[in-house]
């Protein structure tokens, strides 16, 4: 009879049980999901039946992982994932999450690049922990990444992003992120960079309603997220939930652009 081991379909024989499984197929596997739940008791199989065997503490090597994308996002889409590549310009509130999100999603090559380090302000909206205080953020982002999917190729440069670097940087992606705080540095990646598309964001500070941000296309390859008003001044900040509403819609249309999407 037929199951899914792992995500993938296989044969196995009737009145197979599922520590009797675990034995033959990964012995050692120390949490046994069954049907999409954690197993406590050992039960005798049947067709269909989905199981998942995990050591703790593993990582998956890359072809199991590989299934698990596939079987998550669907061949075709997940194949356009993998065989693209990403900039992103800027590692902070919104890079930051934005290579999070791309990263699990898959992306095949990410290319990252800032100058700056991880200081305490950072905390309150970026992805980075306590203990990378003082770490460039190209050299701690790519570390944080590498935890979540150590196959996907990852190029940090600890560098300012500047016009005579911008095209050997990321002259090779599909999309290109702009991912800056400074109003100038955003005006130069969007009015110097040729490659590709461009997305990058404009107004999400503060604590106002999420409905407020959105994605707008200017002209045909430029598209901004946030509602184009809201800047960081006193008494409205920066701050996580907004940042990250605008960096998930920011990954999302970078997903689209990749699958062919307007």
């Amino acid at each position: 009879m037929k199951i899914t081991l792992n995500e993938r379909a296989v044969e196995i024989a009737a009145g197979t049980t599922l520590r009797a499984l675990r034995d033959a197929e990964k012995p050692g596997a120390d949490v046994l999901i069954y049907n999409g739940a954690a197993a406590a008791e050992d039960v005798t199989l049947k067709e269909g039946d989905a199981v998942n065997l995990i050591r703790r503490g593993e990582i998956p090597p890359a072809d199991e992982l590989e299934a698990l994308m596939v079987s998550r996002h669907t061949p075709g889409v997940h194949a356009k994932i993998k065989n693209a590549t990403v900039g992103i310009a800027g590692l902070g509130g919104l890079g930051s999450a934005i290579a999070v999100a791309l990263a699990r999603i898959g992306v095949g090559k990410l290319i990252l690049a800032d100058f700056d380090v991880v200081e305490p302000s950072n905390l309150n909206r970026q992805q980075y922990f306590i203990d990378q205080l003082g770490q460039t953020k190209a050299a701690a982002l790519e570390a944080n990444l590498k935890r979540i999917n150590p196959y996907v190729t990852y190029a940090s440069h600890e560098v300012r992003v500047a016009p005579d670097n911008l095209d050997a940087l990321f002259g090779e992606v599909d999309v290109m992120v702009e991912a800056f705080d400074r109003a100038d540095q955003k005006a130069m990646i969007l009015q110097r960079f040729k490659s590709a598309p461009i997305v990058a964001a404009s107004g999400l500070a503060g604590y106002g309603s999420g409905e407020t941000i959105g994605v707008r296309k200017m002209g045909a390859r430029v598209y901004i997220v946030g509602d184009l008003e809201t800047g960081a001044e006193p008494g409205r900040g920066l701050m996580a939930p907004r940042v990250g509403i605008a960096a998930h819609m920011q990954a999302n249309t970078v997903l689209r652009l990749l699958l062919g999407e307007e």
